[in-house]
């Protein structure tokens, strides 16, 4: 959908911009005439040409929490945010490592997952509560997984953070702020560049790689581009927090608001 769908005043942050899921978020939101702010280690210069004056970018780790922090506490978040009647926050950035049975994982690689698939999406979660308060309507999406609520051999980690985020969302939902409603949301399986990854791994570390192999062999992996127009009109219709967790695979036929 190309033009604009929407109050000029709805204003989005997208984490992981730059390629996958993340970049076509972060596309289909600017083609719905929304403004958008993307935040990765690296910049998409692809969105930024297209679209000069409603897309921004920074360049930020996002597993360094110490620089998340800075940068929060800096002016480019409250800037960005400043005006906006509606306001989104989709934490898309994540990583599927350390893929291994627990005596194979190794500390560094944990902090790394940890830090990125959990306390930068809580931090920025807050920071945007707090940043927005003068909306009327502000929503939050956490990027979930089928591993949040399915134990995996080899996915320890990733199952643990991915369930933090599940709770996480049930808890802030419990806060009964009428302006802010949020959902930690699986996307199903995506053609991503972590669908590769995990088919690079041996089965010694993921037991369960050869389904992902016949997923990708037998085209039922989703495309970024169809997963992210899905996303998209959940999160901006009447449904969306209607309940703190969901599967986009089990929601059909909405309207975007």
């Amino acid at each position: 959908m190309t033009g604009s769908t929407t109050t000029p005043l709805t204003r989005a942050i997208v984490t992981g911009h730059t390629r996958g899921l993340g970049a076509a978020l972060a596309a289909q939101l600017l083609d719905r005439g929304i403004e958008v702010l993307g935040v990765s280690r690296s910049l998409n210069p692809v969105l930024a040409k297209r679209f000069p004056r409603t897309f921004k970018d920074v360049e930020l780790d996002l597993a360094d929490t110490g620089h998340v922090a800075a940068w929060i506490a800096g002016d480019t978040l409250r800037g960005f945010l400043a005006g906006a009647a509606r306001v989104l926050l989709i934490n898309n950035a994540g990583t599927v490592q350390p893929i291994a049975p627990i005596e194979d994982q190794q500390a560094g690689a944990i902090a790394n997952a940890v830090s990125l698939n959990v306390a930068t999406p809580l931090m920025l979660a807050a920071a945007v509560a707090a940043a927005s308060v003068e909306a009327s309507d502000r929503r939050i999406v956490h990027l979930s997984s089928g591993a949040a609520r399915n134990a995996y051999a080899g996915w320890s980690i990733y199952c643990a953070t991915k369930a933090a985020l599940d709770h996480h969302a049930r808890a802030v939902a419990l806060d009964g702020n009428r302006t802010l409603r949020i959902c930690s949301l699986a996307p199903g399986v995506v053609d991503t560049g972590m669908q590769a990854e995990i088919r690079s791994t041996g089965t010694e570390q993921f037991p369960l790689r050869e389904k992902f192999d016949d997923l990708k062999r037998n085209g039922q992996l989703a495309t970024p581009e169809a997963t992210a127009a899905k996303m998209i009109e959940y999160v901006l219709s009447d449904a969306f927090g209607q309940t703190p967790t969901a599967d986009i695979r089990d929601i059909r036929d909405l309207s975007a608001a």
